[in-house]
């Protein structure tokens, strides 16, 4: 597996987030033993993509403060999980024995578990606790533990200084002027699923660049970032006021303005030092994505935001303020009302007489990544339904016994089947869109296509899989019609089952002759050996899957 790092960090540090992820809670019985960071997408952990990304773009460096007199033992590596306590010793366990993990080049990750970090939690309010404040020491860039990004960070992060270099930022000093940078990908596709969470972006073109952009280059894909909200929160709003109301100052400030509505915040974000601050003073915040981002945004065209956030204090040395008390009497516009044949002066716009005031902030830019098929990969994998999607596209991937070492994925693993000792004469595994792991049993005239099998899981005979995920240790009973299901670790399905987009929750007994669809088996206690459910303790009343 590469790993070789294509650039310096510069001092930059990586913040990996590491929360409790309801949203797949389903699939596990005890979140401080098994969560979500460690469920695998494709046979790795979860955490194993992001910190992979970090090592790739070269952020493996022990930091700068090396040369401010401070030993190695006083200071963190560069790349830092945050992780509710609970949670940090089975991390922790696993970045100490787990293979894939063990496999990444040294140093390890240092994990963080605030005290003050639990399930309800916000991502900005993450960044006011005090061990993250203490623990970042420059610029510093922020992942989600579910994020699966084939393109190199390395050539995201020399687009942007190149960017912030030629709009006045300076380099390296925590008073810079440099802005920030988002990433957002567009969803649906082979690896999308229904009703995915999407953002509603409003961007605007760069000035002219003076500088020459080889092929390739992210440059053209990088634009102004001018407004963000989640489109559920869109949706609220354009109900609530009978349309899409944006303010007159956007309108009249840019030109060629670019809306988008299918793509998704992939939760990359490049942050100069100051951005901290800005989160510490402002109580507010909760969400990066939604307040620090869309505030931010705004801040370049609605009057006096970037004073009221207090990033031009902060900037500057002067004193702090907050955005509580923000009240805009700018206008708005409805957009549902405006027609292709709608004139400034219809709409009341008149350039000339807009004031223009001197940006509080640098501005923050948006990466949105191309959506053709032969773009570079980025998913993020928050879901059940998504994790299964993400899991079976990186099972299409070339293993590398296949091919040179070199031309290989950096998602690619060694080999498709692990154990083809394991796998009965008189089957068929679609060898091309199928993953196997270790250890795996698989009995005769089982039929596997397009599917993830966990380590250590046994197929029973004359059974069935299409489209599915298995995680680690899971059994499967003899004839047994398996098609787009999720199976959590340790679970057993009883032989005769035929289930059909199902969820399984880690360590559950589905009973003999199953048969259900968009059905969730969830169970709050484990499976004991000897244990035997009856077929009404094995169904969870839970309804179908989401």
């Amino acid at each position: 597996m590469p790993h070789a790092s294509s650039m310096p960090t510069s001092g930059f540090q990586a913040l990996i987030l590491c929360g409790p992820g309801n949203a797949l809670a389903n699939l596990s019985s005890s979140q401080d033993e098994f969560p979500k960071a460690l469920m695998p997408i494709a046979n790795r952990p979860m955490v194993w993509y992001p910190l992979e990304w970090c090592y790739r773009m070269g952020i493996t460096s022990l930091p700068s403060s090396l040369d401010r007199g401070k030993s190695i033992a006083d200071i963190l590596p560069d790349i830092l999980l945050i992780t509710p306590p609970s949670s940090a010793a089975a991390i922790n366990l696993a970045i100490s024995t787990n293979r894939h993990l063990t496999s990444l080049p040294a140093p390890k990750p240092s994990i963080i578990a605030p005290l003050g970090l639990n399930t309800n939690s916000g991502t900005s309010e993450i960044f006011r606790l005090p061990e993250v404040q203490e623990s970042i020491t420059g610029d510093f860039i922020v992942l989600p533990c579910d994020l699966v990004c084939e393109l190199g960070g390395d050539a995201l992060l020399a687009s942007w200084m190149m960017l912030q270099s030629g709009i006045g930022g300076d380099q390296g000093s925590q008073e810079s002027r440099r802005g920030g940078l988002g990433i957002w990908y567009q969803t649906g596709g082979d690896s999308g699923v229904k009703n995915e969470e999407t953002d509603f972006i409003i961007t605007s073109k760069l000035p002219p660049k003076i500088m020459p952009m080889n092929a390739g280059s992210l440059l053209p894909s990088i634009s102004n970032l001018v407004y963000s909200i989640p489109t559920s929160t869109l949706k609220e709003n354009i109900e609530e006021k009978k349309g899409l109301l944006l303010r007159r100052s956007l309108i009249t400030s840019h030109s060629n303005l670019r809306m988008l509505t299918k793509y998704r915040d992939a939760h990359i974000y490049f942050f100069p030092f100051w951005v901290l601050d800005m989160i510490r003073q402002n109580d507010s915040m909760e969400s990066i994505s939604e307040d620090v981002l869309g505030l931010w945004a705004k801040s370049g065209w609605q009057n006096h935001l970037g004073d009221k956030m207090g990033s031009r204090g902060t900037l500057q040395g002067g004193p702090e303020k907050s955005i509580e008390d923000i009240s805009d009497a700018l206008h708005e516009i409805n957009l549902s009302k405006i027609t292709s044949t709608s004139t400034s002066s219809q709409l009341g716009i008149h350039r000339p007489q807009i004031r223009q005031y001197p940006r509080a902030s640098p501005p923050i830019l948006a990466y949105i990544h191309p959506s053709n098929p032969q773009a570079a990969f980025i998913r993020r994998a928050d879901t059940a339904q998504l994790l299964l999607q993400v899991s079976l596209r990186l099972a299409r991937i070339e293993s590398i016994d296949s091919q040179s070492r070199a031309g290989a994925s950096p998602f690619a693993h060694q080999s498709k089947i692990a154990n083809p000792a394991g796998v009965a004469l008189r089957c068929t595994v679609t060898k091309p869109d199928c993953l196997l792991a270790e250890h795996v049993i698989v009995k005769e005239k089982a039929v596997i296509k397009e599917s993830v099998i966990g380590s250590s899981c046994e197929i029973g005979l004359g059974s069935r899989l299409t489209r599915c995920l298995l995680m680690d240790g899971v059994i499967v009973g003899d004839h047994c019609q398996l098609n787009g299901c999720i199976i959590g670790q340790r679970s057993r399905i009883g032989s005769g089952s035929i289930l059909k987009d199902c969820e399984v929750r880690e360590g559950f007994l589905v009973p003999d002759k199953s048969n259900e669809k968009d059905y969730r088996f969830d169970v709050l206690q484990g499976l004991e050996e000897g244990d035997v459910l009856s077929e009404d303790e094995g169904r969870s009343g839970q309804g179908a899957a989401s």
